[in-house]
């Protein structure tokens, strides 16, 4: 049997708003270390490499001020506070839901493929309702790699039942785009998420909004 074409979706800024949160959450956890707050404007590029890295750029962001402090207790902190208000104001973009009925109503199945750790992709997916639309969920934590290994990106596919020869990957930022060179799979970049224009340097296409992702799915891998 043919396996099923499949569109892999980055999380943070391609499928989901969850900067409202992450930022919050930031600026939280310098208040916490007696640090200068942060801005959400601030916090946006530094979205899209996990946790780990999220807080300890937010930590090279304050400064020598923030040096002596355990990183990995930093990180277990902002996850221990993020988990519970991950969904307090992310929202997913416009015109999201459409889109993915619109795939499945074109014979896609549909995967995510986020940094994130899994469970805590899992349970923003769920209150969201949009876990009904993944087949596979592939965390940053789920294959002992993450973007821009493309090993993350194969894991997720192999997982959702296809093969790099029938997927696609959307995402904002240049990990999406290297995990997808990486594992040969053409990558749409998502264009109104939080990655900087030259982070679309080496995307098969880009897209302005999640809107025309059916018909450039279509274009990319026929039926």
């Amino acid at each position: 049997m043919i396996p099923p074409r499949l569109a892999v979706f980055d999380m943070d800024g391609t499928l989901i708003d969850s900067l409202p949160d992450l930022a919050t959450c930031a600026d939280w956890l310098l208040s916490q270390y007696g640090l200068p707050g942060i801005t959400p404007a601030a916090v946006r590029p530094m979205i899209g490499d996990g946790v780990a890295v999220l807080v300890s750029r937010l930590l090279d962001h304050a400064g020598p001020a923030a040096a002596r402090i355990d990183r990995p207790e930093a990180i277990a902190r902002y996850m221990a506070r993020y988990t519970p208000h991950s969904t307090d104001r992310s929202r997913s973009f416009p015109g999201t839901v459409a889109a993915l009925a619109a795939l499945r109503e074109a014979g896609w199945h549909m995967a995510v493929c986020t940094n994130k750790p899994v469970a805590a992709a899992r349970h923003i997916l769920k209150v969201m309702d949009l876990e009904k639309w993944f087949v596979s969920v592939g965390g940053g934590d789920s294959f002992g790699v993450r973007k821009p290994d493309p090993r993350h990106l194969l894991g997720t596919i192999e997982q959702a039942g296809s093969t790099p020869a029938r997927a696609i990957m959307t995402g904002d930022h240049h990990n999406d785009v290297a995990s997808a060179i990486g594992a040969h799979v053409p990558v749409v970049f998502a264009r109104w998420g939080y990655g900087r224009p030259e982070m679309e340097a080496g995307a098969t296409v880009g897209a302005d909004s999640i809107t025309e992702l059916p018909h450039l799915a279509g274009e990319l891998r026929p039926a």
